[in-house]
């Protein structure tokens, strides 16, 4: 089997979900390659960030707070980077430039300028496979929605739901995190951090935004700092975005509803996608990751059905059928389309795809707009084609 080796860049949540995903890469049956840890950086080399790693991957020969030490690595051949948006451009690009494959964390970008300069910095290194970290799409419901629209079962598309709901911030009490100050985070707010999970699955069906109209709102101004003072909390809270999407397959323009709440009050986690059509509508949430809801109409009585899904990935697992997925395995299963696109070239599968970033690309386009529409009270055409 072919081995990749990996430095992670950003030793918190993410970077330890993704060593742990490496370290049961066994649970995955039909991968031709595998990754390999060997070097690690984060800001600050306290013990509680780095012994975890030590303990757990005897293969981590390089240790180090510097990220550009970690790219002159020879033995780095990869990196997974997830580190605040305001270092997106400037890692991500330093990675390309020292010849590293890239696996980073959404939005790709602090804002569409960066975006861009990152996607430059792609194209000047056409040797070195770049991706997008996002795993929801790879929800056995979800792909299941995915295969559906590339067989065009629905129909013509009536209308378009997705959103990303949390209460993690409704506490005003909480301290601070980066991602509610404007200078890490971005002025996306909310957009930035949940609204790429959210917008995937339209991108990837190939619609396009042709305008859009967005309210956000900055719910709790100023939190504790952790040191016994009070500091501004400046990025949106929540985010409601509504678009006309065009479907260049067909000329039809549908509305969609982009919703992203860090403060809604009862949701803890949830992700959630609704395609309704002339022919079959579909539903999921996270609130019961089992279920896919589909309606087929063809005529008579209209009926919702409930299936329960199990473990039918895009990449084959040990695991059976009927067990149950949850979200470490949705991340693993995005490193495996990772893994697969970096070493074969092309996806499994459009609906398994990596998530890409032209994807990302996208999304900014839409946060930028969606951001002139909070500002000036009114829809903001992308596209002018009818």
């Amino acid at each position: 089997m072919k081995t990749i080796r990996f430095g992670i860049i950003g030793c918190g949540q993410m970077g330890r979900e993704f060593a742990s995903a490496a370290a049961r890469w066994c649970h995955l049956t039909e991968m031709d390659v595998r990754p390999e840890i060997v070097a690690i950086c984060n800001r600050s080399l306290t013990a509680q960030k780095i012994n975890w790693y030590k303990d757990n991957f005897s293969t981590i020969k390089q240790v180090t707070n510097d990220y550009r030490e970690l790219l002159s690595n020879p033995a780095v051949e990869a990196v997974y980077v997830a580190v605040p948006h305001n270092l997106h451009e400037e890692i991500y690009c330093s990675a390309l430039a020292a010849g590293k494959h890239l696996l980073g964390e959404k939005p790709f970008g602090i804002d569409l300028k960066a975006n861009r300069a990152i996607l430059d910095a792609m194209a000047f290194n056409p040797d070195c496979y770049a991706a997008c970290a996002s795993q929801f799409i790879y929800y056995p419901a979800v792909q299941s929605i995915l295969q559906m629209l590339e067989r065009g079962e629905f129909g013509r598309v009536i209308e378009v739901g997705s959103g990303f709901l949390h209460c993690s911030d409704l506490n005003p009490q909480k301290p601070i995190h980066w991602k509610r100050i404007v200078e890490f985070n971005g002025e996306y707010g909310v957009l930035g951090d949940l609204g790429p999970h959210v917008a995937l699955v339209p991108f990837r069906a190939g619609w396009q935004v042709q305008n859009t109209r967005a309210i956000c709102s900055n719910i709790i101004t100023e939190r504790p700092d952790g040191r016994g003072g009070v500091i501004p909390c400046g990025t949106w809270d929540n985010a409601t975005v509504l678009s006309l999407l065009r479907d260049p397959n067909t000329g039809n323009s549908f509305p969609w509803t982009l919703r992203t709440h860090r403060i809604m009050p009862g949701e803890k986690n949830t992700w959630y996608l609704a395609v309704y059509g002339t022919k079959a509508s579909a539903r999921f949430s996270l609130k019961n990751p089992r279920r896919l809801q589909l309606l087929r109409y063809a005529g008579a009585e209209q009926a919702w059905q409930s299936i329960d899904m199990g473990f039918e990935t895009a990449y084959k697992t040990i695991s059976a059928n009927t067990f149950e997925f949850g979200a470490s395995d949705a991340f693993m299963q995005m490193m495996a389309a990772f893994m697969h696109e970096l070493s074969h070239g092309k996806p499994l599968s459009r609906s398994a795809a990596c998530p890409s970033p032209q994807e990302m690309n996208d999304c900014h386009n839409l946060f930028t707009a969606a951001l002139k529409s909070q500002k000036t009270g009114r829809t903001v055409i992308l596209s002018k084609d009818r």
